[in-house]
């Protein structure tokens, strides 16, 4: 058995991981009519037997008596956590499994990191190490979190040097959501720049989400809906309406229909390792295959289809068409063109009734179109799990490590050093406790150094792709 704790930090990563613990106990149900506890639910949830308070042997493929997740909710502003204790989920978690605060970060990476960082450290530990013990065999960390925030960006990244402290050979995998160009907290470029820093230094994978992408995903969406080519209306209680129940407009941003999307990747990103499949894939492969270079592991993500959501009639689209939608640049959580630009290397994670063949025939389809560095031209990881997500009859989550996220860093980089030529703001991070000018240079030399390691691969790899010369096979 192995098991892979997720730490949500922050408004926006405890909003994303509500919607991936009710959407993955969806899947679950789905498939477990009998209510047994087994590998699949064991993988993310423990089953508490309330009497006892335990969860020893004897519990393990009994009747399911109460689920917790295998999860740790951090906020330094309860809010968000409580809305989750109050809502459907309240039984899924127990206060052992939160730390919460009410004042907040105000939007400030140094209040996150260095002050609620160093004050609730030994909780953290503590908590940390219950939830590892109850797991046989950890496979990797999860931490969801923002960038833009204070919270999410300061204890998330605290978090995340915590994990490799306590627990340096297992792997850390963080999705981290980037603020938008019309991001309305003024410090945003300073908070994703600081992270940066930790991210590059500490994390084993990352996925960066956008934002912007993320919403021109829901208003396409929507747009489908309005013009009928989904099929049918969506249902009042759809997981694309907002809690009013009524659709949402353009104007209103739909956090809770980008929170789903970002759910959907991270339910396709852990299917392998929650259910059967002919080419299960292990989550620490994927760092092992596409991150040839310690501090180039940033992801690209895509998904197909983008609207997996039960209770939307989807046309079934055809396999192919499934495999080109994953490399196009709407079905992109990111905005980025992988296409035109230079691949190291590129996981393909399906999901329902494929075929290896299938899956081998796209590849050979799709490989003159995109361009790999010279020495992983066969750079493919693959994965085929037999369970689909609900609703649908198959589904593919794209993982492509790619030069294309050069240009999000450079406008992440250039949106800093506007505010910091002006040394504006600087004064309150600085009157935080362990808090120094020379945090802010290092950060942005650090972001400088990835987006030169970026530079060179293209500057090395920039010409018209050329297949290496192969031996002949005599049959």
């Amino acid at each position: 058995l192995s098991f892979s704790p997720r730490f949500a930090v922050g408004q926006c990563g405890n909003q994303v991981g509500c919607r991936f613990w009710d959407l993955a106990l969806r899947e679950h149900a789905a498939v477990n009519k009998k209510g047994i506890y087994d590998e699949a639910l064991s993988s993310f949830f423990r089953n508490i037997d309330t009497r006892s308070g335990d969860d020893g042997p004897g519990v393990y493929k009994g009747k399911i008596c109460s689920l917790k997740a295998r999860a740790l909710l951090i906020d330094m502003e309860e809010g968000v956590v409580n809305e989750i204790l109050q809502g459907p989920l309240r039984d899924v978690f127990d206060s052992k499994q939160l730390i919460t605060d009410v004042s907040g970060s105000g939007n400030n990476w140094a209040v996150g990191h260095k002050l609620y960082g160093y004050q609730y450290r030994e909780d953290i530990v503590e908590k940390l190490r219950k939830i590892a013990e109850h797991c046989d065999c950890l496979q990797c960390f999860f931490i969801i979190h923002s960038m833009g925030g204070g919270t999410g960006s300061g204890l998330g990244t605290f978090v995340l040097n915590l994990l490799e402290d306590e627990f340096p050979e297992v792997y850390r995998f963080v999705t981290s959501v980037y603020p938008s160009g019309e991001d309305d907290v003024i410090t945003s470029p300073y908070n994703s720049v600081l992270a940066m820093k930790e991210l590059n230094e500490h994390a084993d994978c990352v996925l960066p989400i956008e934002n912007e992408s993320l919403f021109d995903i829901v208003n396409k969406i929507h747009q489908m809906i309005n013009s009928g080519r989904l099929g049918s209306t969506v249902k009042q209680n759809s997981l694309v309406t907002s809690s009013a129940g009524s659709a949402k407009t353009g104007q209103e941003k739909p956090f809770d229909a980008m929170n789903n999307i970002v759910a959907n990747l991270l339910l396709n990103l852990t299917s392998s390792a929650r259910f059967e499949g002919s080419l299960n894939m292990d989550l620490n492969e994927i760092s092992m295959n596409l991150v040839p270079f310690p501090r180039l592991h940033y992801l690209v993500s895509s998904l197909t289809p983008l609207y997996t959501l039960a209770d939307v009639n989807v046309p079934s689209r055809r396999l192919d068409q499934m495999f080109s939608d994953a490399f196009s640049r709407d079905h992109q959580l990111i905005q980025a063109d992988p296409k035109h630009s230079l691949y190291l290397a590129c996981a393909l994670l399906v999901r329902g009734n494929v075929q290896v063949s299938d899956l081998r025939r796209n590849i050979e389809r799709l490989k003159p179109s995109l361009h790999f560095v010279s020495w992983n031209q066969e750079g493919w990881k693959t994965g085929l799990c037999s369970i689909p997500p609900v609703g649908h009859s198959h589904s593919l989550l794209a993982l492509a490590n790619n030069t294309c996220v050069k240009p999000t860093f450079i406008e992440l980089k250039d949106k800093f050093m506007k505010l910091y030529r002006k040394k504006a703001h600087l004064h309150h991070y600085l009157h935080i406790d362990g808090m120094e000018q020379s945090c802010f240079s290092e950060a942005v030399s650090s972001l400088s150094d990835l987006i030169e390691e970026y530079n060179e691969l293209d500057a090395t790899e920039g010409g018209p792709r050329t297949d290496p010369p192969r031996l002949k096979i005599a049959v």
